[in-house]
């Protein structure tokens, strides 16, 4: 070996070498659909979280977060003595990163312990919360995750400091890999204006989908204003449509706002320039510690995180209505922080209204307001919101509560999800409540009238499959449980086919109605019978495990409005587009793929089955590779991976295939179908799946897969 050279092959560091996507950025990269494999996951697989969770001594943890609050640490002190301001940003900014659109952020999976989100600017100096945490964490070990104690620790924080919460239930379980592959935004730098290269934002200041954040790196909206300029009225639309992304309404907008700037105070006593990068971008002897000040004092009154400087009440460790007395009471004027950040501050105010300093307790400093505080006064359905919190502190403190405890659990799913003592006991729209469904029916009796009713297999399937498809493992919302696809929105979604759906639930209903068996069981059960019968068709005798128990939802227990985010606009599944769209087909297929929770080989098993099985949106002869349609074959991959053919575009997202020798037109496909085929990790599968040994293999992990999409949402 030659002198000098390293004998290390490199390409493992973030910073040398590069990936695949690099080389060939067009190509579809599937990390998303691995992004947690079980590799990753150091506990065993017989590890159940919400088991453990029970065993919990949840008394004694409350007790020593308690004590944790006023236990100031030297190497990070707490303001004013109490730590209830900075881990209540900390639950705050994990859960405030949901999104109604997709469901994705929040805080039920942990994720603010990685990146991007453990080094975004806007949650600078979070890590010494967590660190903070960490002796209660390590106390309590596998009993609680860092999911549940990031959002409960923020929860204890505002009852140590006067509040009466709603209440909290835990069941977050911990993901072990950065979320990478959440598209968080198009900016190539953090906190970039909208007006750069790559701006999220479209004509009259339109957020694009699904982001529901103003800058690549912001929980929320900018704080100094819109792109660093004070302008509350412009503020105000930002905070109302990011708000509104996180299935937030104006009254609750305006509770979580003033509830979270009752307490605590912002930093920006110091010189931003000199601090430390982020703590994905430290020194191993930093020990992922970021924003660190390596040259002075750092910490305390001198600490610099947001650059604005100053609490917005009087008493900042103590639940109170004095954000709306000071707001609403006092005129305000624009100043720069030490920091050189935009604040505002009180024309003027009487020395004992002004929040005690942070550092020397016989200093007095004015309160401060962002510029989304000033939207609370200067909007006017803001401003009347808030004059009706002021003159009735106790019914601000109610709606704070209740949006507190809506802000953390949105992402959670089902209220059956939720563990421990303080689950409350009332059920809440935005839970997507669903009964208990009846389990006490005979299922013969049920599938005796499905044999005779008419409806077709396909008929049968699309309809189980259009109810199934709405579920979201990112925010659990959606899937069979419930039958909401008879209720408004669903019923008259295009991607449902009303029409046919509407004659499919009629022969449902009369079925419900003689049997005492749910529909939402009924449409489960019947999408199984037309598969079985499939299957037998193609020579195979299978029997799908079928667990009764769903329930149908009402009207009453469904905000429609909450369920438009769910419409489908596209299924590959079921080769449909509601329009062109930007992002490719296949890109849009698997992010579907992702939200079901599916694998890749999941993912083109049902594709393939559900080709042949005749099933495409509005009975499109596109990637239906068969003459044999309805039987459950692999014939799909057959004929997609049979090299006697050859493809040809005849449009934007159309193919034909075509006989090599002769140029006979034999079928046609779409870009779904046909990525299948070119790409080279889901050819793999395919060639896998086309062997002449594997017709059976198919049939089984077809019917797997299609079991985990009926029964997705079931807890």
């Amino acid at each position: 070996m030659s002198a000098g050279k390293c004998p290390v092959m490199h390409g493992s560091l973030t910073e040398s070498g590069k990936a695949n996507t690099d080389w060939w950025p067009k190509n579809l990269n599937l990390d998303i659909l691995h992004q947690h494999d079980e590799k990753t996951n150091p506990m065993a697989s017989s590890f159940n979280y919400a088991e453990e969770v029970k065993k919990l001594d949840y008394a004694a943890l409350k007790k020593d977060l308690v004590a944790l609050m006023t236990d100031s640490q030297s190497w990070w002190p707490a303001d004013w003595g109490h730590y209830g301001g900075l881990m209540i940003r900390m639950s705050w900014h994990s859960a405030g990163t949901y999104r109604v659109a997709d469901g994705r952020g929040g805080a039920a999976t942990g994720n603010l312990r990685f990146a991007p989100l453990n080094s975004w600017p806007d949650n600078a100096n979070l890590d010494k919360a967590r660190r903070l945490l960490w002796p209660i964490k390590k106390k309590y070990g596998n009993k609680l995750s860092w999911a549940d104690l990031i959002a409960y620790a923020g929860t204890v924080a505002y009852e140590s400091m006067g509040l009466k919460t709603f209440g909290f239930g835990f069941g977050r379980e911990d993901i072990w890999h950065p979320e990478k592959d959440i598209y968080w935004g198009a900016e190539k730098e953090w906190l970039a204006p909208s007006d750069n290269d790559n701006s999220r934002y479209s004509g009259d200041r339109d957020l694009d989908n699904p982001l529901a954040a103003v800058m690549m790196g912001l929980i929320y909206v900018n704080p100094e204003g819109v792109d660093g300029k004070p302008d509350p009225l412009k503020t105000a639309k930002d905070v109302r449509e990011t708000f509104a992304r996180m299935a937030m309404n104006d009254e609750e907008t305006v509770a979580l706002t003033a509830g979270g700037h009752t307490v605590g105070k912002c930093h920006g006593n110091g010189d931003a320039s000199v601090l430390g990068p982020e703590p994905e971008g430290t020194d191993v002897e930093d020990q992922g510690l970021g924003w660190l000040n390596k040259t002075s004092k750092g910490t305390g009154s001198k600490a610099v995180t947001s650059g604005l400087e100053g609490a917005w009440t009087t008493h900042p460790t103590q639940w109170d209505n004095g954000y709306f007395e000071l707001l609403l009471n006092h005129d305000w004027q624009l100043k720069k922080s030490p920091a050189g950040a935009w604040q505002w501050e009180p024309v003027s105010i009487n020395e004992q209204d002004k929040p005690i300093d942070v550092g020397d307790p016989k200093r007095r400093n004015n309160p401060i307001m962002t510029d989304a505080d000033m939207a609370m006064k200067m909007d006017p359905d803001y401003r009347k919101i808030s004059e009706r919190f002021y003159q009735d502190p106790a019914y601000f403190s109610e709606v704070f509560a209740r949006a507190w405890f809506k802000l953390t659990h949105r992402d959670m799913g089902p209220k059956s999800r939720y563990i421990g003592p303080d689950v409350p006991s009332e059920d809440l729209i935005w839970q997507d409540p669903v009964p208990a469904g009846n389990t006490n029916y005979n299922q013969d009796d049920v599938l005796a009238q499905i044999k005779t009713s008419g409806l077709s297999s396909a008929e049968m399937i699309c309809t189980a499959w259009d109810s199934a498809r709405t579920y979201r493992q990112s925010d659990k919302r959606g899937g069979t449980n419930g039958s909401r696809i008879r209720l408004a929105p669903q019923s008259s979604w295009q991607g449902n086919e009303p029409e046919r759906l509407a004659k499919v639930l009629a022969v449902y209903e009369k079925t419900s109605a003689a049997t005492g068996a749910s529909i939402a069981d009924i449409i489960v059960l019947a999408g199984n019978y037309a598969l079985e019968q499939a299957a037998q068709a193609a020579g195979f005798n299978i029997k799908i495990e079928f667990t009764p128990g769903r329930g149908d939802a009402t009207d009453d227990m469904t905000d429609a409005e909450s369920f438009d985010v769910l419409e489908p606009i596209h299924d590959g599944f079921r080769n449909w587009l509601k329009s062109d769209f930007a992002v490719s087909p296949e890109e849009l297929l698997l992010d579907k793929a992702q939200l079901l929770g599916l694998t890749a080989p999941e993912m083109i098993l049902l594709v393939a089955g559900m080709r042949v099985l005749g099933t495409n949106y509005d009975q499109s002869p596109h990637g239906v590779f068969t003459d044999r349609v309805g039987v459950l074959t692999n014939d799909f991959f057959v004929h997609l991976t049979d090299m006697s053919n050859s493809w040809k575009p005849t449009g934007k997202n159309t193919y034909e295939l075509c006989d090599r020798d002769s140029g006979q037109v034999k079928w046609t496909a779409t870009r779904v179908d046909l990525v299948i085929g070119s790409n080279s990790i889901l050819r793999a599968y395919a060639e896998l799946y086309a062997q002449d040994d594997n017709q059976e293999k198919f049939v089984k992990d077809f019917v797997s897969a299609w079991n985990k999409v009926m029964n997705a949402g079931i807890y």
